[in-house]
């Protein structure tokens, strides 16, 4: 057994454990500007920084009918990158890149079983987006003819509804409306 006298040894040893922790690469978020995922992610494995980007495919409908099926993002604007602490810098200056997720100026790394359950359930091609929408939630349109336009979120027998009610007369009406073209709005709260 080994036992350490001084407290200037301890730190020493508690340096160097740190050290070692910082060494040894962990996942994290990275927060990227508005339709970069791909281009990052490109960009990493050019720099050879492993990355991970959970996509899934959609079938668009184009203007002139033709159907066409595209690859996006399951979570947009964010790349998971694994990376030790002197790669994060190269992580920063990477274009297209904003910052890390984490709690103020320092990054909060993810657990290898969320990113091995996403790279499992990606590649089963089973995940999909989850708009945040609940029944009851204020929403607004963010598309179409109706854009801006406010109300509540019920559900019917066939599908999700939107209330749109005209206060000056008390009166409402309900649209079925595609989650994709809802926005979730922030509760107010009354004094």
């Amino acid at each position: 057994m080994i036992s350490v006298g001084n407290s200037a040894n301890r730190t020493e040893i508690s340096d160097l454990s740190r050290a070692g922790e910082e060494a040894f690469p962990h996942w994290y978020a990275i927060y990227t500007m508005p339709r970069h995922e791909k281009s990052v992610a490109r960009y990493f494995g050019l720099k050879e920084i492993e990355c991970f980007l959970p996509t899934y495919e959609k079938l668009r409908k184009w203007k002139n009918r033709q159907r066409v099926r595209i690859v996006l993002a399951l979570f947009p604007r964010y790349v998971f990158a694994r990376v030790n602490r002197m790669q994060r810098s190269v992580v920063l200056q990477t274009p297209g890149v904003l910052q890390f997720v984490g709690a103020g100026a320092t990054p909060t790394p993810l657990r290898d079983v969320e990113i091995a359950f996403l790279r499992d359930e990606t590649a089963k091609k089973a995940a999909e987006p989850f708009a945040d929408l609940v029944i009851g939630s204020r929403v607004s349109i963010k598309r179409g003819p109706m854009a801006g336009i406010e109300g509540v979120l019920v559900h019917k027998q066939n599908g999700d509804r939107f209330i749109f009610t005209l206060h000056l007369i008390q009166k409402s009406i309900s649209i079925q409306v595609a989650a994709e073209d809802l926005d979730t709005l922030p509760t107010v709260v009354m004094p």
